[in-house]
């Protein structure tokens, strides 16, 4: 079994691509941390210089995380087959938040049972 740092980057590294090949784009860096039964993501550096601009009205914040929500809804699916397939272990249910003015994205996967004590054994 791999050591929970190894399984952050694993996690880390494959989302990075899951971004580039779903949303044509990654994220500057990521880090992930499995905590409890959670597993939880920051994305940094995902707005495009577009969205940026359009951020600056609270129109366009809205609409940006109207519209990355959305983008992440629709691939829920897969981000679920991807970290049941590295863990082992069933998704229960995934959220997400962006943040216009920092530019980042939260992901938080919720797993069935708890993933961190399998590393404390």
């Amino acid at each position: 079994m791999k050591s929970k740092g190894e399984m952050e980057d694993q996690i880390s590294r494959t989302l990075t691509q899951w971004e580039k090949e779903y949303l044509g784009r990654g994220p500057i860096s990521v880090k992930t941390d499995i905590v409890r039964n959670m597993i939880i993501v920051q994305l940094r550096g995902i707005l495009t210089p577009a969205e940026q601009k359009l951020a600056e009205t609270r129109e366009g914040l809205l609409a940006i995380k109207r519209i990355r929500s959305d983008l992440i809804e629709s691939g829920s699916e897969q981000l679920r087959e991807i970290i049941s397939n590295i863990t082992g272990k069933h998704v229960v249910s995934i959220h997400t938040d962006i943040s216009t003015r920092t530019g980042e994205r939260m992901i938080v996967f919720l797993l069935n049972d708890n993933f961190e004590e399998e590393f404390q054994k």
